[in-house]
C-alpha cells in the first residue's frame, strides 16, 4: 500500500471497541490507517486496556485513549468498528454507543466495519438501503433491517465499509483508507 502512505496525514479516525473485539480486526486496521498518516484514537466504553480474543484464548491488550463519554464524533473524520464474537452484550445495547455511531451517519462521515461489528449499526438501524458484507450467520440481520447482504470480500457503499472477516484484511484495509481519504471531498461535493 505504498502509494497510500501519508494520504491521511490530516485525518483523525476512532476505532469503537471493547472487550473480546476479534484481535487482528482492530490491530491490522489500527496499523494500516497509522501506515497512511492517520492519527488513530481508541474509544471505548470506559478507560483502561481492553483485552482481545484470538481464536479461543484471551489475547493482546490495547489501552483506551478516550472513553465514550470523554470525546464527541466531531473530533473525528471516520470510525472502524470491530468485530469479535465475545464482545459483551451491553456494547451494542449501549446508548452511548448507538448516539456516537449515528452522529458519524448524520454527518455523512465514512465508517468501516469488520464482521460482527456491522451488528451495532444493524442493531441501532442505520444500514437501511446500504448494501454490505458480513459474516454469513448475519446475514438473515441485514435483510430483516432493510439493507442488501452481498457475499463479497469487501463492500464499500455510500461511505460504509464492510468486510466478512479478518482473514479479507489486505482489501478492507486498502478499501477503508481509500474511502476515508475521499470522504471530506465526497461530503463537499454534496453540500455545493
Amino acid at each position: 500500500m505504498s502509494f497510500l502512505s501519508n494520504i491521511l496525514h490530516d485525518r483523525k479516525i476512532a476505532i469503537l471497541a471493547a472487550d473480546g473485539f476479534d484481535e487482528s480486526q482492530l490491530f491490522s486496521p489500527k496499523k494500516a490507517l497509522e501506515d497512511a498518516g492517520a492519527e488513530v484514537v481508541i474509544v471505548s466504553l470506559n478507560k483502561g486496556e481492553i483485552k482481545a480474543w484470538e481464536h479461543d484464548h484471551w489475547g493482546k491488550s490495547i489501552e483506551v485513549d478516550t472513553a465514550l463519554s470523554d470525546c464527541s464524533s466531531d473530533e473525528f473524520d471516520g470510525l472502524v468498528i470491530p468485530g469479535g464474537e465475545k464482545i459483551p452484550d451491553d456494547m451494542y445495547q449501549d446508548k452511548r454507543v448507538a448516539e456516537f455511531i449515528k452522529e458519524f451517519v448524520y454527518d455523512g462521515k465514512s465508517i468501516a466495519s469488520i464482521c460482527h461489528g456491522t451488528r451495532m449499526l444493524i442493531s441501532n438501524n442505520m444500514v437501511k438501503g446500504k448494501t454490505l458484507s458480513t459474516w454469513p450467520a448475519l446475514k438473515k440481520e441485514v435483510i430483516n433491517s432493510g439493507a442488501r447482504w452481498k457475499d463479497d470480500e469487501t463492500v464499500s457503499h455510500k461511505g460504509l465499509v464492510t468486510t466478512r472477516c479478518s482473514g479479507e484484511s489486505q482489501s478492507f484495509n486498502r478499501k477503508m483508507i481509500e474511502t476515508f481519504a475521499i470522504s471530506p471531498l465526497m461530503k463537499k461535493s454534496l453540500l455545493h
